[in-house]
């Protein structure tokens, strides 16, 4: 006869001759089995088919009771219990993802989260300044949402050098394993996939580089097969642009379209959503709603900036530095310049290049093309740039010559030429490459005369590098100085031969026989790879000075290892500045206090252009606001006001007609430009505050979840005393605990190196933090709960204790308990059906007297006698065993007290998630106690003699 299997989410089962808890299946033909030990790696899958064909059993059983042989010392039993809660992965609070983190969120990374659950499809723009966390922020919600089964897929599309670093924080902090996808590993991917399907449908998770995935023909394949939940990481570069940009048209293109499905979840992240155009910025939001996009910002209704609100959130360092009482620690950032004198050499050379520049301006001819004059013009821009940057950049420019064959410039890519000279942030990489391509355009209209200039410049450059190069020199020293303070500092430069050629300088310095100081250049000419490879290295040397051009300086983490930057080259862009110094100022960094200086030459005028019109405003900005606002004006326009600046001491430069400069002077132009968007920023800032949601709401449960799952402290002593326990002790050192060795049965995992320990976050640098899922954890918590469950004879943790303290006045009775909960609610989806989850918690009760007439202790006055109780004599082994073996016959009678603790709890969660849903707004929610409990422990507490 077949058998008919009728067993609900929770409840106890044998099947293999093991037993399991039955977990929620997506798939109905398909019963999902976990170990009582809670081990997730071990779910099994049985079809019912199997079941009704005989060819597997599966009976209900009940939890086994402990064994009065298993009685162990009071250590034995916190281990249990620890072990127990550390295990729990699907918390009954109504923060589901709490249970499956390897970080502790700083409470306000969860107002993004309570957004999102407020609305029906989470479209959200996350625009938290550079550093606050926003990874985390989305990591939050995905894992959210995953655990909720409200989604099954996730992407994250991100520029393609961040596409490791993604893995990286999704897999370790979030426990989501997603497949890398981009040029160099689509290939191999794809080889896995079996009956042709697409890479984009066959994976679970995906990490996409924007890249890729924007191509013509990938964009329909990513579309058709897109994940329910996409993360768009720096989503200001896909942003409507205000002109033609085919690449960007093509990342705004595919974003748009990935927005229209119906029921897409989309999470947008981006520190600089406002790029100074209002029209960008207006195109971001209406990813989001399209009637956003029509919205005049600067008259908005409630109504409008309410409905706003409910998707854009957007927070300075100020606003949750101190938050529900929580201090952040955000490092202190030391803003300084450092000036030096060109050389007699230098000088020569500079005043050479710049009167050669105004004469490329100044001498076009009326019979010249518009994209002839434009490209004398970029040209000028690039030539000055390329030689104050480096002598290198200078010759790597400049010794290739025009092809003789090159036919007569009739038109000219304005957006290419930017990207050369520039710093534009829009673009999804940053082209570091010198800009070689550039002076050829100018060639086209250059004399004979011009082009023997530029051999002599080239010569003139290739005598200077070295000792003749004080902005080298100053750089070294400044390095020097920082590694002195023991910091550790990037230098920032433009163009790769600059890096390059400053690295070789730093290292013949630094490098010397036994240094420990290790010197890396890090540039575009290395693929993602190569600069994971370089950069792991660099890491590993207790003193290191990271050469980096801006391939690095967009949403690359280096908090963890650098502590200073030098721009080596001052960026022609405000938001480069602080994308730079971000990468070190930010959530993570150790360091009280992070440095950082602009190198500039005192008589170069291009750097006092520079510093006047863009940087030195900036950092005002910054300082009194907290925030980078952006210079509302197209790159183009600022440089050729940094341009005008250059050449306001010359008499023609009436003649630069070809820039089209009004009356007002460019530069005044600018800035005024630019004051006016600080006020709009302020006004924004203050008109988009996040005020829906109070820290008071967040903090109960933030206390309730720490209650079922535990927290740093509970991590810090269960680790401890398992370690204690298996003789794998660990050592107490001045920035955290030393583990010489991993046990054995955790050397599969975790290698068999030491490791430096810490419980608390941020870690120190070369500190290893340890939170509740951390392979160390898990690994110790798995092997104790199923040694304690295998009824071996001398367990590691006690299911049984009997312990004589002065923590109570009465014979008191401990049971550390698990309880299982189902939790019903409806789909936040067009369809109706329901969704049910099983949720699990671990709990501490106790009662004086005896089992028939129990008088029962609070339950968290049962914990802390539990977690407090010393002993003050010891009991012969077979008194104990005598003792437990007594009672565990009379647990029966507690069953009616047991159940009705359960209904009690199982109401106390209802009240945590209604709390909750207050907030977000969702609909109702049922919990069920799964009956009857687990009694894991029995522990007895027996009063001292006074």
């Amino acid at each position: 006869m077949a058998q008919t299997v009728n067993h609900s989410p929770g409840s106890i089962v044998t099947c293999r001759s093991r037993q399991w808890v039955i977990l929620p299946s997506e798939n109905q033909d398909v019963i999902r089995l976990r170990p009582l030990s809670g081990n997730e790696d071990e779910i099994a899958g049985i079809y019912q088919k199997l079941l009704e064909e005989e060819l597997e059993k599966i009976e209900s059983a009940t939890f086994p009771l402990p064994q009065a042989t298993s009685v162990q010392d009071h250590a034995a039993a916190l281990l249990l219990m620890d072990a127990a809660r550390l295990l729990l992965r699907s918390g009954a609070g109504p923060f589901r993802c709490l249970g499956r983190l390897s970080l502790r969120p700083r409470p306000y990374q969860l107002v993004p989260l309570l957004m999102a659950l407020k609305l029906e499809t989470v479209k959200l723009l996350v625009a938290d300044d550079v550093g606050i966390g926003k990874t985390i922020e989305a990591g939050l919600i995905a894992r959210e949402l995953l655990d909720r089964g409200e989604v099954k897929r996730i992407a994250v599309l991100c520029p393609p050098h961040l596409c490791d670093q993604w893995q990286q924080e999704l897999r370790e902090k979030f426990h989501i394993d997603a497949v890398v996808v981009r040029s160099g590993t689509a290939s191999k991917l794809e080889r896995n996939i079996p009956n042709n399907d697409s890479v984009f449908s066959y994976y679970r998770h995906l990490i996409v580089s924007l890249d890729y995935a924007k191509a013509e023909r990938r964009r329909a394949s990513f579309i058709t097969h897109c994940p329910d939940l996409v993360i768009v990481d720096e989503a200001h570069t896909c942003a409507r642009p205000n002109k033609t940009t085919t690449s960007q048209q093509q990342r705004h293109q595919l974003i748009t379209e990935i927005a229209q499905k119906q029921e897409q979840h989309l999470l947008l992240l981006t520190a600089t959503p406002h790029s100074g155009i209002e029209e960008s910025f207006l195109s971001l939001l209406g990813l989001l709603k399209p009637e956003f996009e029509h919205f005049n910002l600067n008259s908005l209704t409630d109504k409008q900036r309410d409905h706003l609100a409910n998707h854009f959130v957007q927070r300075r360092r100020a606003d949750v530095k101190l938050w529900l009482g929580n201090e952040t620690p955000f490092p202190e950032r030391e803003s300084s310049e450092e000036s030096y004198k060109l050389s007699k050499e230098y000088k020569e050379l500079f005043d050479e290049v710049y009167d050669f520049a105004r004469g490329l301006v100044k001498t076009t001819t009326a019979d010249m093309s518009h994209a002839q004059r434009r490209g004398r013009y970029w040209s000028a821009l690039a030539l000055i740039r390329c030689v104050m940057s480096s002598p290198a950049a200078a010759i790597a420019t400049l010794n290739r010559q025009v092809s003789k064959s090159g036919g007569s410039l009739t038109d000219l890519d304005e957006d290419l030429m930017s990207s050369y000279v520039h710093d534009p942030t829009e673009q999804e990489q940053a082209v570091d490459a010198s800009p070689t391509v550039v002076i050829e355009q100018g060639q086209q209209s250059y004399k004979d005369a011009d082009k023997r200039k530029l051999k002599a410049f080239v010569q003139s450059a290739e005598k200077l590098q070295g000792g003749k190069d004080q902005k080298l020199q100053s750089c070294i020293a400044t390095v020097e100085s920082l590694l002195k303070d023991e910091m550790n500092p990037i230098v920032w430069c433009r163009y790769i031969a600059t890096a390059n050629y400053v690295a070789d300088a730093l290292r013949q310095k630094l490098q010397k026989k036994g240094s420990q100081i290790r010197v890396i250049a890090i540039t575009g000419e290395l693929s993602e790879d190569e600069r994971e490879i370089r950069l792991e290295e660099l890491k590993s040397y207790p003193q290191r000075v990271l050469v980096a051009t801006d391939c690095l300086s967009e949403g690359v983490n280096l908090q963890t290892h650098f502590s200073a930057v030098i721009h080596y080259d001052l960026p022609w862009n405000p938001n480069r500045l602080e994308q730079r110094e971000g990468r070190i100022d930010r959530y993570g960094q150790t360091a009280t206090k992070v440095k950082a200086c602009l190198l500039y030459g005192r008589d170069n005028p291009v750097d006092g252009a520079v510093l006047d019109v863009l940087i030195r405003k900036a950092v005002q900005i910054h300082k009194s606001l907290g925030i980078t606002v952006p210079v509302p004006m197209e790159s183009t326009t600022v440089a050729e006001a940094v341009f005008k600046s250059l050449f306001e001491r010359t008499t023609e430069v009436i003649q630069l007609s070809l820039f089209d400069f009004q009356e007002e002077s460019a530069v005044d132009k600018v800035h005024k430009n630019w004051d006016n968007a600080v006020e709009r920023e302020k006004t924004n800032r203050t008109r988009f505050a996040q005020r829906a949601i109070k820290p008071e709401q967040v903090e109960q449960e933030l206390i309730d979840s720490d209650q079922i799952l535990g927290n740093e402290q509970d991590v810090e002593r269960f680790v401890i005393s398992a370690c204690d326990r298996i003789s794998c002790y660990l050592i107490k050192k001045k920035q955290g605990w030393l583990l010489p060795q991993p046990p054995d049965f955790l050397k599969s995992t975790l290698g068999d190196k030491s490791r430096l320990l810490t419980f608390t976050t941020p870690a120190p640098e070369g500190v290893e933090y340890v939170g509740r899922n951390h392979p160390l954890v898990e690994g110790l918590a798995q092997y104790i709960l199923e040694d304690a469950l295998s009824l071996a004879v001398e367990p590691i943790a006690a299911r049984c204790g009997f312990t004589t303290t002065n923590a109570v006045q009465k014979r008191t009775t401990l049971l550390l308990v698990r309880l299982r909960h189902l939790l019903d609610s409806s789909r936040r989806t067009t369809e109706t059906k329901n969704t049910t989850l099983l949720a699990e918690e671990c709990a501490v009760i106790g009662f004086t007297g005896s089992p028939s007439s129990p008088n029962w202790l609070p339950q968290l006055e049962a914990t802390r006698v539990l977690q407090e109780a010393k002993p003050v004599s010891d009991a012969g082994k077979a008194i104990k065993q005598g003792e437990i073996a007594e009672l565990l016959p009379r647990l029966e009678e507690l069953q009616p007290d047991l159940e009705k603790f359960a209904g009690q709890r199982a109401e106390e969660l209802l009240q945590s998630h209604k709390r909750v849903r207050d907030i977000t707004k969702e609909g109702r929610i049922r919990v069920t106690p799964q009956l009857p409990m687990d009694v894991l422990g029995v522990f007895i507490l027996q009063p001292g003699r006074k």
